[in-house]
């Protein structure tokens, strides 16, 4: 059986089945609960996905999908009635990302570090830019998403996890309590931070750049968020820049070799490898702005170095990832020469050859 193997006609005949029987009886006939992640819309009515989805395997596949054979989510039914044509809607709002957190973080603390109301025009405000960030997909927006409402209870989410709030704390999460001690750590750089993605938005800078293939930078490697971070590696990736950079480096007769482990893909690869290495933008992401970027402020560097550099915040420069291989070496070096320096010892009170030890 193929799953989600599904057409348009055999999703209608599910539907057709879900209006006559009712919801009720419909899901307890197949043996599925109410949807918790995704409806599918049809005719201006919601139904349950994930049964519509399974249900409509009968008339195409010979029988309907269980329910523990597939899931309702992005992966398997969602995905499969979007594929067939129909309107697939979020039941319940997505979590908040780090940036969204850090534009509502930085204005409670405008706020003396308190929660606002919805009828603030400053939560106003915010629920429009919001809205305009370009993190979580409309699929997985409800008409709810980002209201007023739900600003004002993040901003409470914030303001009652301060270190000074004496009351009991609303139901934040763990992604709340880390950017709040962020910027009690250093309010001028995330408040910088807040003011580029606003600025990005407003601008339509932000919007225009595609989700990278692999963003979980988010919570680990860039504090300042993703959508600064997805402009950071824009910059890294202009061909044009990298080109200049390399240049720039190639009439000075330089080599190009990774600024923080010196590997030279030429050396190691031969032709393969002549004339490749990668850019890192050394600037940090709460201090890089809309300004055009310069060549003095890309560094050349290996892939396994970029990716250490990424890893995790704070980021290192290239100079200070060196030191720190340096180190390491140096480690290895001292580690070696310790566990061979009893070695000698030994071997020099063993008997030379020929040597009579009874003598």
């Amino acid at each position: 059986m193929r799953r989600g193997a599904i057409t348009q006609g055999s999703v209608l005949k599910a539907i057709a089945e879900y209006d006559e029987l009712g919801r009720d009886e419909f899901l307890a006939r197949y043996g599925f609960g109410e949807a918790r992640s995704y409806v599918v819309v049809h005719d201006g009515r919601e139904y349950d996905s994930k049964a519509i989805a399974g249900v409509a395997h009968q008339w195409d596949q010979g029988r309907a999908l269980r329910p523990d054979e597939f899931s309702g989510g992005k992966e398997h039914a969602a995905a499969w009635l979007k594929r067939a044509g129909f309107q697939v809607k979020a039941v319940k709002n997505p979590d908040w990302a780090r940036d969204e957190i850090i534009l509502a973080c930085q204005l409670v603390m405008e706020n003396g570090w308190k929660g606002l109301d919805a009828q603030d025009a400053r939560v106003v405000e915010l629920s429009g830019l919001l809205q305009l960030l370009p993190i979580h997909a409309e699929a997985e927006r409800n008409e709810k998403f980002r209201n007023p409402n739900g600003v004002a209870r993040k901003t409470f989410d914030i303001a009652t996890r301060h270190p000074e709030y004496q009351g009991k704390p609303t139901n934040g999460g763990a992604l709340d309590v880390a950017v709040l001690m962020e910027f009690l750590a250093r309010p001028d750089e995330m408040t910088e931070v807040a003011r580029l993605i606003r600025q990005g938005i407003v601008a339509g800078e932000l919007q225009g750049l595609a989700p990278t293939d692999d963003e979980e930078f988010d919570d680990y490697s860039a504090p300042e968020g993703r959508l600064l971070m997805r402009r950071h590696q824009a910059r890294e990736r202009n061909k044009n820049l990298r080109k200049k950079k390399i240049a720039s480096v190639t009439q000075r007769g330089g080599r190009l070799a990774c600024e923080a482990c010196g590997f030279d893909f030429e050396q190691v690869y031969g032709d393969r490898g002549a004339g490749y290495i990668e850019c890192h933008h050394v600037v940090p992401l709460h201090e890089a702005g809309e300004g055009k970027t310069k060549l003095s402020d890309l560094a050349l560097i290996c892939a396994n170095c970029h990716r250490m550099i990424h890893r995790r915040a704070p980021w290192p420069t290239p100079a200070e990832l060196r030191a720190s291989i340096e180190r390491k070496h140096a480690a290895d070096r001292r580690a070696a020469e310790a566990i061979a320096r009893p070695r000698r010892a030994a071997d020099e009170q063993m008997p030379k050859p020929g040597s009579d030890i009874h003598r």
